[in-house]
């Protein structure tokens, strides 16, 4: 269905006077973020434009702006939102069609929305799932691949084109243009919401693995804000890696994915310390890693190598490297040369500056720093690292480890100004300020060396 005109001035475009500020603000915008994925998915299977839901969504919060610091919050203010979006989604669709004409559409979207019983299996051609539906709609093969990616960041991450602009090391402007005209593309062409069936389910699934890994990412290690977690978009990712799963269950990298994000999230309760700040993994206590996840992530690994015909997928040596990890109960037993092994076969398969930097992080363990830095050093005249804080991190923990202190302490301070999430930027100015004696007894690298980084 294309755009037309919904007799309205969008809310992006209203005047900020009609938004009240202060707490209660902040903290609609922060549920509003957590929530909006959902709703626009919810939204889009109504009026089929994720433009246009994206729209309406952003209607429910100018009017929860409105409400609810007069009212107070709902109860359920996820639910409270998606409603608020999802009669403006059919007041809209009565405006442009008939109304008893849409109405039974709409009746039978919600009677196919219903959950099957508990003892009927699903059909795994009818999932049911908006938030996959939506992820399928943004990864359309006409889109191109940066476009799909980049709308899918904005439409389930719940991002700013800031925010995907620094994940992908782009400039804004460059992310805005690629969001606009996906949408734009999408309404144009009449894209149905749905997840496709057969070789067309295939042909998506490469871009769809990449924004399910990414939106994962997000929330493991925010770009932006005071918050290093995410948590709730690293459940929605890992949700959605695992109905994938149950989908195609013959694709191994769809299996590998689903191990890698297990094995990521079951390092999740020991990644921050008591008020938030960011727990190095030589530091982290392991008996809070979550044995059930590891255990999961080991069977799925198990069913990528089961399924595999070929060389191992790029998501399948990511996995193995966090398996490696998972598989020590100490830092000290971490096997740290097939860590750097398995990064040399993914810069081989996937080849990446930012794959490079880990590499560079685990030779550096195997190794020793001088080695390590030798590498980082090669990377330093890499364009998409230029304003990347991890390379000057990753630097200056290797300089620390060699006792040049004045060095290490300039880099962090360089990788400080450059970060843009809050917890990070104060472990790395704490870093700055380390005596010799704290450098040399940390052996573990920057977080980059443990998180599996957007590609670059």
């Amino acid at each position: 269905m294309e755009s037309q005109p919904t007799e309205r001035q969008p809310a992006a475009s209203r005047p900020a006077e009609r938004q009240p500020a202060g707490p209660a603000a902040q903290a609609i915008e922060t549920v509003f973020r957590l929530e909006s994925p959902r709703v626009i998915a919810g939204v889009a299977r109504i009026v089929r434009d994720v433009g246009i839901a994206e729209e309406l969504a952003q209607d429910a919060l100018v009017a929860a702006l409105e409400q609810w610091p007069r009212d107070g919050v709902p109860d359920n203010p996820g639910a409270w939102l998606m409603t608020a979006a999802r009669r403006r989604a059919v007041d809209l669709v009565r405006r442009r069609e008939t109304y008893a004409r849409k109405l039974q559409e709409i009746g039978r979207d919600r009677t196919l929305s219903s959950p099957p019983p508990y003892d009927e299996p699903a059909d795994p051609d009818e999932i049911d799932d908006d938030l996959l539906r939506l992820v399928f709609t943004a990864c359309h093969p006409v889109l191109s691949p940066d476009a799909r990616t980049a709308l899918t960041l904005r439409l389930l991450g719940g991002l700013s084109t800031a925010e995907i602009a620094r994940a992908y090391l782009v400039p804004e402007p460059t992310i805005a243009q690629r969001v606009v005209r996906a949408k734009r593309t999408l309404a144009k062409k009449n894209i149905a919401f749905e997840v496709p069936c057969g070789p067309e389910r295939e042909a998506r699934l490469g871009s769809v693995l990449d924004v399910i890994y990414l939106i994962f990412n997000e929330g493991y290690a925010a770009t932006a804000g005071d918050d290093l977690l995410r948590p709730g978009l690293c459940e929605d990712a890992l949700r959605l890696a695992r109905v994938l799963s149950a989908l195609m269950p013959k694709e191994p990298e769809v299996h590998a994915l689903a191990a890698l994000l297990e094995f990521q999230a079951s390092r999740t309760a020991a990644r921050t310390g008591p008020d938030g700040e960011p727990v190095l993994l030589k530091d982290q206590n392991r008996r809070r890693w979550n044995r059930m996840l590891i255990a999961r992530g080991v069977q799925a690994l198990d069913r990528a190598g089961a399924t595999a015909t070929g060389a191992p997928g790029r998501y399948a040596l990511q996995a193995a490297i966090a398996a490696c990890h998972a598989h020590a109960y100490t830092y000290e037993e971490t096997d740290w040369r097939t860590i750097a092994t398995l990064y040399g076969l993914l810069a081989t398969r996937a080849p990446s500056p930012v794959v490079e930097l880990n590499r560079a992080v685990a030779v550096s363990m195997a190794d020793g720093p001088a080695e390590g830095l030798r590498l980082v050093d090669a990377l330093a005249a890499e364009p998409a690292l230029r304003d990347y804080h991890l390379l000057p991190s990753v630097r200056g923990d290797l300089l620390a480890r060699l006792g040049r202190r004045a060095e290490a302490r300039a880099e962090f301070e360089r990788a400080a100004g450059l970060a843009r999430n809050d917890k990070e930027r104060e472990l790395l100015l704490r870093r700055a300020g380390e005596t010799p004696s704290q450098a040399l007894s940390r052996r573990a690298g920057p977080r980059a060396s443990w998180v599996p980084r957007r590609p670059g």
